[in-house]
């Protein structure tokens, strides 16, 4: 998850929800930016949907933009990668995950989803 200071819970929340039916999935947990997992509205988003928050490094972001489709240019001089939302989704997931669902937008946040494919639960 990317997003501004004064984004609500309510459109955080809003946007997560729209990913997820979008791709019609479980969420696992809530990945943004280290300096922003102290935020109070996505922390109260975590909460909602009872799931962890992962704060991720701009390392660990970094490390990952080669695999970012979206590109932001204002971003990728901010936080040194072309997509925030897909960049901590990736790094969130862990090493082996793949972007499910690009960066989508609201006016104050950006969301993206990314799988483990380990963590699929396949039949026997």
């Amino acid at each position: 998850m990317g997003f501004r200071h004064a984004t609500s819970a309510d459109e955080i929340l809003a946007l997560v929800r729209l990913a997820l039916a979008t791709r019609g999935v479980p969420l696992g947990c809530l990945a943004t930016p280290a300096d922003r997992a102290d935020e109070p509205a996505i922390r109260a988003v975590a909460a909602t949907l009872g799931v962890p928050l992962l704060g991720i490094s701009a390392e660990a972001m970094i490390a990952v933009d080669d695999r970012i489709v979206t590109r932001s240019a204002r971003i990728a001089a901010t936080r040194g990668v072309g997509s925030v939302a897909e960049a901590a989704a990736l790094a969130g997931a862990g090493v082996g995950a793949d972007l499910i669902l690009p960066r989508i937008a609201s006016a104050g946040a950006t969301c993206a989803l990314a799988l483990r494919l380990e963590s699929v639960t396949q039949a026997p």
